[in-house]
C-alpha cells in the first residue's frame, strides 16, 4: 500500500462510523487503523450572583448568638457518623430482590462489613461500611439515585 491509499483510508475512518479499520493486503502486510475515542470537556459554571454576609450581631444578643453556635455543633456531634456513597449509583440495600437487606436499623456493622450495593454503568459494586458502630437510620430508599458523597446510613 502506498501512502495515498492510506491517507484515503484514514479520511474514510474520520467520516464514518467506525472506530476501527484491520486491512491485509496481498504481501501479508497487515495495517490497523483506530480512531481515537473522543473526549468530553466539562467546564464549570460559575455564579456571578453576589454571596450574602452574615452582619454581626447587635452586642445585647452577642452571648444568644454564642449559645446558639454551641448548640448547633453540639447536636452535629450527637448526629454521630455517616456512611457515604463512593460513587454516583442506583442504591440498593439487598443482594437480590428475594433475598434480605445487607443490614438493617440497629445492626452492628466494622470496617469490612458490606452494608449496600451501588449500580453504576451496569456493574454492581459492593459498598463496605469502612467505620464500626450500630446503625441508627437507612438515609435512602432501596432503587434511589445517590450521588458522591451523599450520606447512605447514620451509625454511632
Amino acid at each position: 500500500m502506498n501512502f495515498k491509499e492510506i491517507k484515503e483510508l484514514i479520511e474514510i475512518l474520520d467520516n464514518s462510523n467506525l472506530t476501527e479499520i484491520n486491512i491485509e493486503d496481498n504481501k501479508g502486510s497487515i495495517i490497523n487503523l483506530k480512531k481515537e475515542k473522543e473526549r468530553e470537556i466539562i467546564t464549570p459554571q460559575i455564579s456571578s450572583q453576589p454571596v450574602p454576609t452574615q452582619a454581626a450581631p447587635p452586642a445585647s444578643n452577642q452571648q444568644d448568638f454564642v449559645e446558639n453556635n454551641n448548640t448547633s455543633s453540639a447536636s452535629k456531634e450527637d448526629a454521630g457518623k455517616t456512611i457515604n456513597a463512593p460513587m454516583v449509583g442506583t442504591f440498593y440495600k439487598s443482594p437480590s430482590p428475594e433475598e434480605g437487606a445487607y443490614v438493617q436499623v440497629g445492626d452492628t456493622v466494622s470496617n469490612d462489613t458490606t452494608v449496600c450495593i451501588l449500580e453504576a454503568m451496569k456493574l454492581f459494586n459492593e459498598i463496605q461500611a469502612e467505620i464500626s458502630g450500630e446503625i441508627t437510620e437507612i438515609l435512602v430508599e432501596d432503587g434511589q439515585m445517590v450521588e458522591y458523597g451523599q450520606p447512605l446510613f447514620k451509625v454511632k
